[in-house]
């Protein structure tokens, strides 16, 4: 074989079907395009906790710092075990992750066979399908309807269905903020054959007052819940989630877990986090806020939304936060999301919400959005 042969032959394997995950733009990265402090900027692109982690974890952290040329074994099990108090589950019932996105992927290797089909809505976080295509699965789609407010409900996902391995639920959804009851949850899984899953994702839980899908593991075994310390919890850079999942999966999480994936830091971080509840109630007080004023003084429709941020119809997405970004303030252009006219603005704090929707609103008059 020539060397241009082979070459041709090394290559990764036809990648075209995923969509890349299109992350917000960082402060460091956005600083050095505008040529500004990054303390001039304020993101409010990627729904992080705009108060950063507990200082309780951040203690944490410098308190592992000189273990970690040790694996993680016993922290990983203590956060297991702190995790199922917190809701009332067994440690076998708690799959530990690298972020939420490592739970899609041990749920992939756990239920998914090549060729079975998974229904994820659209729009949607672009990880859904390409954690499921990893695995050799085919991906469909229900649409929430921008008419219908993006509403969720049993027919909007089960007008789609048709036996799939995998039915995707996010409550409160991404970009949308909207959310599905339990009763709707019950609804959509009591519909669905014995042999489907339903995954509720709830990333954005802590900042809704809706009740979450957990209690439904206490009555049925076709239900699993996703949660993560990143948003709430202010942990994203540490990558640490979770999923809570039936009775009796324990064995499965250890065939598919990868060797200590939750690091020895994140999982100090995720405890000491879990006992700060004075911080994380200031967070979720500050974003209910924060999604009101911006309900109320955006110059632009909104959705009512469940998570940490808004969705608001601006004209032309990227000029809107391409100009915005230059004003100081750096947001979430939707179009990745299928929602080109949109964009997404993550709660920040008390202090700076004011001018961020000054900045917004400045940006709209001055006719950018057509």
């Amino acid at each position: 074989m020539t060397a241009r042969a082979l070459f041709r032959y090394m290559q990764p394997r036809d990648l075209s079907a995923h969509t890349p995950y299109r992350a917000g733009r960082g402060v460091e990265e956005v600083a050095r395009e505008l040529g500004v402090d990054p303390e001039d900027l304020v993101k409010l692109s990627s729904n992080e906790n705009p108060f950063g982690p507990s200082p309780a974890a951040v203690e944490a952290i410098h308190e592992a710092a000189a273990g970690v040329h040790t694996y993680p074994k016993a922290v990983h099990t203590d956060l297991m075990a702190a995790v199922a108090t917190k809701w009332g589950v067994e440690p076998g019932q708690v799959w530990l992750s690298p972020g939420g996105d490592g739970f899609l992927d041990y749920l992939g290797r756990a239920m998914l066979d090549h060729d079975d089909r998974v229904l994820v809505p659209d729009p949607a976080f672009a990880y859904y399908g390409m954690s499921a295509r990893y695995n050799g699965a085919v991906v469909d789609r229900y649409s929430l309807h921008r008419e219908e407010n993006f509403a969720q409900t049993p027919e909007t996902v089960l007008s789609d269905y048709n036996g799939h391995r995998l039915v995707y639920i996010t409550s409160p959804h991404n970009p949308t903020g909207s959310e599905m009851s339990l009763d709707d949850v019950r609804t959509v899984a009591d519909r669905t054959d014995p042999e489907t899953l339903v995954l509720v994702d709830e990333a954005y839980g802590e900042f809704t007052t809706q009740p979450s899908a957990r209690q439904l593991l206490k009555e049925r075994d076709d239900v699993c819940v996703l949660r993560t310390f990143s948003k709430s919890h202010g942990l994203a850079g540490l990558r640490v989630g979770y999923g809570l999942v039936p009775a009796g999966w324990a064995d499965a999480y250890n065939r598919v877990n990868t060797p200590f994936a939750v690091n020895t830091l994140a999982c100090s971080a995720a405890l000491a986090a879990l006992e700060d509840d004075q911080h994380l109630e200031q967070a979720v007080e500050t974003a209910r806020w924060a999604r009101e004023y911006m309900h109320e003084h955006l110059d632009a429709p909104t959705w009512e939304s469940g998570g940490n941020f808004v969705l608001a119809e601006v004209g032309n997405g990227e000029a809107v936060a391409a100009a915005t970004q230059r004003a100081g303030v750096i947001i979430r252009d939707c179009t990745s999301f299928g929602l080109p006219d949109c964009v997404r603005v993550t709660c920040g704090t008390r202090e700076t919400m004011p001018e961020v929707v000054d900045t917004i609103n400045n940006v709209l008059a001055g006719g950018i959005a057509e």
